[in-house]
């Protein structure tokens, strides 16, 4: 998928979340009122993803920042990476977790992070930690920080609105006012809406998300020109993941390198990330065809 059809995608989410104010408003005779809020509810919610997400999301962690002289080799080893990839070098910070993890937050590679867990740093080695790193300054590049927590974002409220809808029908029953009722053939469009638009919505940003993955994955082999680091600290994060799986973590998901939530007994169809072993296999066989330096 490239980039045109990710952003199609995300036009998509826009366009199920104001069709859920259309329903809102077949459902209460809103006139189009509910049709505008929800459109202007997705514009606010975007520009405040856009501009302090990275803040929002550092924050919820704990996350501090890692100055040069407490981990100058990892220091060293962002800056070689980002300086291969044509960005300016983000701040790298650290979360209080033992379970081995990492993502990348922040609007544009101007405007962006790294966070790395404690159990990163003592359960891999430096091979993996260079992959892992590379990878996630492959979404920073490709803005997929941005894209991804937009996508997490508008799939919320449409999930949350097709919540708000189903109940209001169940206990409403559709009356505009206290003489008038909802037209039973908008009424069965906005439940049905409320029950298919969080599915599709759900399917889109999974859609999104193990995309850029993949992308991430190969843009990280070529630049680190070593596939194998990666694909190794993969298999590491995802064993620890099935043994220490980690609900808290839930909110962001879609952002860690490798989901905190499950392995692979949960089905592919339902993950934010695709299964380990597909990614490790797609990696390996860049190795075996001779992976081209960036």
């Amino acid at each position: 998928m490239n980039t045109m059809k990710t952003y199609f995608l995300l036009l998509l989410l826009t366009g199920l979340l104001t069709a859920l104010g259309w329903a809102v408003d077949q459902f209460t005779g809103g006139a189009g009122l509910y049709m505008a809020i929800f459109f202007a509810v997705g514009i606010v919610a975007n520009w405040i993803v856009y501009f302090f997400s990275d803040k929002i999301v550092l924050a919820m962690y704990g996350a501090k920042p890692l100055s040069e002289s407490e981990a100058p080799e990892l220091h060293e080893m962002v800056s070689r990476l980002a300086q291969r990839a044509g960005i300016p070098k983000p701040p790298i910070y650290l979360i209080p977790v033992d379970v081995p993890n990492a993502f990348a937050t922040g609007r544009s590679p101007s405007h962006s992070a790294v966070a790395v867990t404690q159990g990163l740093l003592r359960h891999l080695n430096w091979e993996q930690i260079e992959g892992v790193l590379a990878h996630e300054l492959a979404h920073i590049k490709h803005r997929d920080t941005l894209l991804a927590t937009v996508a997490a974002t508008i799939t919320a409220l449409i999930s949350a609105a097709g919540y708000g809808l189903r109940w209001g029908a169940m206990f409403g029953g559709g009356r505009r006012s206290d003489n008038e009722s909802s037209h039973p053939a908008g009424l069965i469009i906005a439940i049905v809406l409320s029950i298919v638009a969080p599915l599709i919505a759900m399917l889109v940003q999974l859609a999104i998300s193990r995309t850029r993955e993949y992308a991430a994955d190969e843009y990280a082999a070529q630049l680190t020109r070593n596939p194998e680091g990666l694909a190794s600290a993969l298999l590491t994060l995802e064993a620890v993941a099935m043994q220490q799986p980690m609900p808290q973590l839930a909110a962001t998901e879609n952002m860690w390198i490798v989901s905190p939530l499950r392995g692979e007994d949960v089905a592919a169809l339902f993950s934010t990330h695709p299964p380990t072993s597909k990614r490790v296999e797609r990696l390996r066989k860049l190795a075996r065809q001779g992976i081209q330096p960036r």
